[in-house]
């Protein structure tokens, strides 16, 4: 039995709500898109890949952290249209959380990923009081970096994981008392260019 979804975060044109097993098929829809997973490593999933992923966000991510990836969806029209949210990485050994927006085609050029990542941003560091947020980013994916640019972050590294190279942006956020990205109490530090709100 699936359980009703919960909404976590609502700006003026989108609702993010956590994912149930009843998104799958609006799920797909997105995964099995090569235009929408052009700069995926893995490139597009298949129905039973995207039944993993989304059994994972459920059952690990927002079981183990709270909050993973969340349904998007299209206030004016009701339409799932992508899914936002954050996720954990270990990078160079450092526990990081990104900022995480995939949105279906009909959707880009409306700055409703920035209006998710930006909302996203606002919840990590105000509720859940993490002290720095990335972007992982394709290095053609110009439209992302943009997305990362306007919210505030800056291109920090170029890295190489094991799904290949990716552009890190980040920023941070000093707040006495805050969570370190590991739920740990502490103040970040950090000693390259953090841009402020």
């Amino acid at each position: 039995m699936t359980t009703s979804p919960t909404t976590v975060i609502e700006t003026e044109r989108l609702i993010l709500r956590g994912l149930t097993m009843d998104d799958i098929d609006a799920l797909f829809a997105l995964y099995r898109n090569p235009e929408v997973r052009t700069y995926f490593p893995e490139g597009t999933l298949t129905y039973d890949e995207t039944k993993e992923e989304l059994e994972w966000i459920i059952n690990v991510y927002y079981v183990q952290y709270g909050w993973g990836l969340w349904a998007t969806i299209h206030k004016p029209t009701g339409a799932f249209i992508g899914r936002c949210g954050l996720l954990p990485w270990t990078i160079d050994g450092s526990h990081e959380v990104e900022v995480a927006y995939l949105l279906d085609r009909a959707y880009w050029g409306q700055g409703l990923a920035t209006e998710a990542a930006q909302a996203i941003v606002q919840y990590a560091f105000g509720p859940l009081q993490l002290t720095r947020l990335i972007c992982l980013i394709d290095s053609k994916n110009r439209a992302s970096q943009r997305v990362a640019q306007k919210i505030g972050m800056t291109f920090e590294k170029a890295i190489v994981d094991d799904k290949g190279p990716a552009l890190l942006y980040s920023m941070g956020h000093h707040k006495q008392g805050a969570r370190d990205n590991t739920g740990e109490r502490g103040i970040f530090t950090y000693s390259g260019n953090v841009p402020r709100a």
